[in-house]
């Protein structure tokens, strides 16, 4: 198996792994923000803290495989495509990070956001995930 398939296996992985917990910690804060009794808030906060803890990593490994095949591999990516989808990876990033924030923000009892809005939330990586395979596939400039 050559360098180029076991970073691009392992940037696959890393980026579905990353994406699981993207789409599921917005959900936990979805019923979160529902819950009214004090197990059930205790319960969900340590499930928000372990899936982040664990996710975190996953991203930052997702991240370092795909700029390791852009080093190793400048001929194969380069061209506004993969502009477009290092911003949308700096997005998701941020949109990690800004996870973390609410994260804090339930634990320290100061969240701010209704269910509903954690449901819309919720749907901003399913799309930026749809843009990013949109680019992969199509490469369109």
């Amino acid at each position: 198996m050559s360098l180029y398939s076991v970073l691009k296996v392992l940037h696959i992985f890393f980026v579905i792994s990353w994406f699981a917990g993207l789409f599921y910690l917005p959900r936990i804060f979805v019923n979160h923000a529902i819950a009214e009794d004090a197990p059930t808030r205790e319960r969900l906060g340590t499930m928000e803290r372990k899936l982040y803890r664990f996710v975190t990593p996953i991203g930052v490994l997702a991240v370092a495989c795909g700029l390791a095949l852009w080093i190793a591999f400048p001929a194969l990516y380069s061209g506004g495509w993969l502009h477009a989808k290092t911003a949308l990876v700096a997005g998701l990033a941020a949109y990690h990070v800004y996870c973390g924030r609410l994260l804090r923000d339930f634990a320290s009892g100061l969240n701010r956001h209704s269910h509903v809005w954690y449901r819309v939330f919720n749907e901003l990586p399913v799309l930026a995930l749809l843009a990013v395979l949109v680019l992969v596939v199509m490469r369109p400039f």
